[in-house]
């Protein structure tokens, strides 16, 4: 009985990682460079790599963005202050031809120049919970479902590895491919499992009013704005359709600190700009506490009165805030960011060798047998873990080759930046499936160079090689990312060398 139960366990997990392991190592590989996404975005963005330490920012320098975004007839605008992670103020809207995104100095209130990419806030990390794919939620669906198979993956793991434990302790790195990779996938497993778990978990608690619509549905109607109002103790009121002025930002913020302890970095959405029933929110993200759910408070945009303060948070919400702020890790604990970096690529490293352990223990059987499944499953394997990495990479190598402003073919830089890492992707299957035997080696070699090659460009293009990042605190985030980038290109180079030898053994 106990044999047959871990026997449909072993089928389990074999066909569920078969399955859902490329998908799940794109979304642990951009999950887990998310982790930095704010660096990312520095590095892509030169003109935002301010120095702090200057005056003090007036919320004020925000309002001519307020008025384009009213004459854009846009229903909000956001403006996130100066944090320690991102120097500039960062201001979005909605306009006529879809989202705008700009920049401002905190010390003069001067628009630098448009950085023209998606970078980390608006690729990397939008494609680990959606894929991109917006229509219907169907990505967020997609993920889900990746999600509870990565669950399947780990319980059906603990109870096929009886003695997973004491295989952690016997790492034998001189056995042959098989066995080596074998043990590599437990002490992933291991080192990995518990955080594996509550990050899987918290992803899926996360979007729960996407995969369990019904109390939504039953108790507001359909309505998610007053579901949203009630659980998170939040304002709204509808347009008047009647013009409206702004008036002193500094004295809202001010107001609103009144009951904060310490001042912190501010978030400011005004609501209906440019309407008469427009109301400003001043919000502090809690960057000590893990919930992400910080004070709020509400003005009227014309008067700047208090509208209303958040006080009474739903436990329910309160909780689930607390679970996205675990997921999400945006609080400031660099250690703890460091661990979910090295972690999140721990798992990359269990859906590897899962996928790897598979195909060299039926590559012997089908290779005497020729089917087409090994090769076609191979290529898949290739594709979505070397090919992602190389596509990766190629998106930060065309964001330091092609200059600001360049269109092409009706595309702007940003776009033709996605285009890269997309086309890039799919090149990277066709080259496994046409050269099967090299196709490791080869992506290996590409990907040690596209890394260094990223790091020339960006000393080349800015002028901040690594010695000078290093030398000046606010390019720390820069030398970073240009550190591991060399770290990545010396780790695929070792991956070549021991490719090499293991082709060369009859």
């Amino acid at each position: 009985m106990e044999s047959s139960f871990r026997a449909s366990m072993n089928w389990l997990h074999t066909w569920a990682g078969v399955v859902t392991g490329g998908l799940l190592f794109a979304i642990f590989w951009m999950g887990t460079l998310s982790v930095f996404d704010r660096e990312i975005d520095l590095w892509m963005m030169p003109m935002t790599r301010l120095e702090a330490g200057g005056p003090s920012t007036s919320a004020d320098v925000i309002r001519p963005a307020i008025a384009e975004a009213a004459a854009a007839r846009s229903g909000f605008l956001s403006a996130i202050f100066p944090t320690e992670r991102q120097p500039a103020i960062r201001l979005h809207w909605s306009g006529e031809a879809g989202p705008v995104l700009r920049y401002l100095d905190p010390a003069t209130g001067t628009a630098l120049p448009d950085p023209g990419t998606l970078a980390g806030t608006g690729f990397l990390y939008p494609f680990h919970y959606m894929l991109h794919i917006r229509a219907g939620r169907l990505g967020a669906w997609i993920v889900g479902f990746a999600g509870m198979a990565m669950l399947v993956l780990c319980v059906s793991g603990v109870v096929i590895h009886r003695k997973i434990f004491a295989e952690f302790f016997t790492f034998r790195a001189a056995r042959m491919p098989r066995r080596l990779i074998l043990d590599l996938h437990n002490v992933a497993g291991v080192v990995g499992l518990p955080f594996h778990i509550v990050i899987t978990l918290s992803g899926l608690v996360i979007f729960f009013a996407t995969y369990f619509p019904g109390t939504v549905q039953f108790a507001y109607h359909g309505d998610r704005r007053a579901f949203v109002r009630d659980s998170l103790d939040s304002f709204s009121r509808p347009k008047l359709a009647r013009p409206g002025d702004v008036a002193s930002l500094d004295a809202m913020l001010a107001d609103a600190r009144r009951t904060w302890t310490g001042l912190g970095s501010v978030i400011v959405f005004v609501n209906h700009p440019g309407d008469a029933a427009s109301y400003v929110e001043v919000s502090r993200p809690r960057e000590d506490h893990v919930n992400v759910l910080g004070e709020a408070a509400y003005f009227d945009a014309a008067t700047g009165r208090l509208l209303h303060r958040r006080s009474d948070i739903k436990p329910v919400l309160a909780a689930e805030r607390f679970i996205l702020g675990l997921h999400v890790i945006q609080f400031r604990h660099w250690t703890l960011r460091w661990v979910y970096f090295g972690l999140g690529l721990v798992g990359c490293v269990l859906i590897a060798t899962g996928f790897l352990f598979w195909l060299e223990s039926r590559r012997r059987k089908h290779e005497q047998q020729a089917p087409r499944g090994l090769p076609l499953v191979e290529g898949l394997t290739i594709g979505s873990v070397t090919g992602i990495v190389i596509a990766t990479l190629a998106f930060f190598v065309a964001n330091r080759l092609m200059p600001l402003g360049v269109t092409f073919g009706g595309y702007d830089r940003a776009a033709l930046e996605v285009w890269t890492f997309y086309l890039s992707w799919l090149a990277t299957f066709a080259h496994a499936w046409l050269r099967p035997r090299a196709a490791w080696r080869e992506q290996c070699v590409a990907i040690s160079a596209l890394a260094m090659l990223a790091v020339m460009l960006n000393w080349i293009t800015t002028g901040d090689h690594p010695v000078r990042s290093l030398r000046h605190s606010h390019l720390w985030p820069i030398a970073g990312m240009d550190i591991l980038l060399m770290a990545g290109a010396a780790l695929a180079m070792l991956a070549v060398i021991r490719l090499r030898r293991a082709a060369s053994i009859p």
